[in-house]
């Protein structure tokens, strides 16, 4: 028993560890790269965090408890998989279309009969107020309540801005599942122990990526505003990155491990 805590207190820390690998650092910078809020972006983390988690442990634990064999043109395909996601998100963030689709699932400025309306957060609650430029009317009239979208754990970012790294993350996961689900099968015998250390294993990936995008958004939410050029550097900078590394990985696993070629070689890691 005292054995068995150990490896899963390991497996923590390795969760943790897991959370700095590059593909993972430099796909959550692309959508923390606006952010200015903490809470925000450490909730980015961890919507990431769960995504990933979900994969490793769905097909970690098929493979320890089934075992479920994949393929090497399947693994490789999952691996391609991420390539091809870091370029799309390099790709948005370059060349804008990541902020215009942002504004355009957002729900601050929500369709209104006369004048238009905004979003307000105060505290923890988020509402609308009605707005109006007009001399003779007040500013600011009436609250609505907030739309379905922001409400319950989707009220601080909104549906959108929740889905994107969750999603992120379960492509993450699909690649890394079968390397550490393998791990743990060379050194956890039985079942149960091991589907235990993945699950602990993802719980501490969730609380490494909280942590780095905290990290990150530190800094521009103390600048605040007073730094903006800094905050646009990092957009271009790491959508830049995001596009060279995922082009970096889609040719590695294109010609150096064969995907497309008649016989794939590839290791699991």
């Amino acid at each position: 028993m005292t054995s068995g805590l150990a490896i899963l207190t390991i497996g923590f820390f390795l969760g943790m560890r897991h959370a700095t690998d590059p593909d993972h650092v430099i796909a959550v910078s692309t959508i923390v790269s606006r952010e200015r809020s903490i809470a925000k972006a450490g909730f980015i983390g961890i919507l990431w965090g769960c995504g990933h988690t979900l994969t490793i442990v769905a097909v970690g634990a098929a493979i320890i408890l089934f075992g479920l064999t994949i393929p090497a043109r399947a693994g490789l395909t999952m691996e391609f998989s991420v390539g091809l996601m870091l370029i799309l998100l390099g790709v948005l963030n370059l060349t804008g279309a990541m902020k215009w689709i942002s504004e355009k699932f957002s729900t601050a400025h929500p369709r209104v009969t006369g004048e238009h309306a905004h979003v307000h957060e105060h505290g923890s609650r988020v509402h609308f107020h009605w707005h109006s430029h007009a001399p003779a009317a007040e500013h600011h009239a009436d609250s609505l309540a907030a739309p379905s979208s922001l409400r319950g754990p989707f009220e601080r970012l909104g549906l959108f801005h929740s889905l994107r790294p969750l999603l992120v993350g379960i492509v993450h996961g699909l690649a890394g599942s079968a390397a550490v689900a393998l791990l743990v099968l060379s050194t956890i015998k039985d079942p149960k122990w091991a589907v235990l250390y993945l699950l602990i294993f993802g719980i501490g990936t969730i609380a490494g990526m909280m942590l780095i995008t905290a990290a990150i958004a530190l800094p521009f939410s103390f600048a605040g505003s007073r730094f903006a050029w800094l905050n646009r550097s990092f957009v271009i900078g790491s959508g830049l990155v995001s596009l060279s590394f995922g082009l970096f990985v889609c040719y590695q696993i294109s010609f150096a491990a064969g995907l497309f070629a008649s016989h794939p070689h590839w290791t699991p890691s």
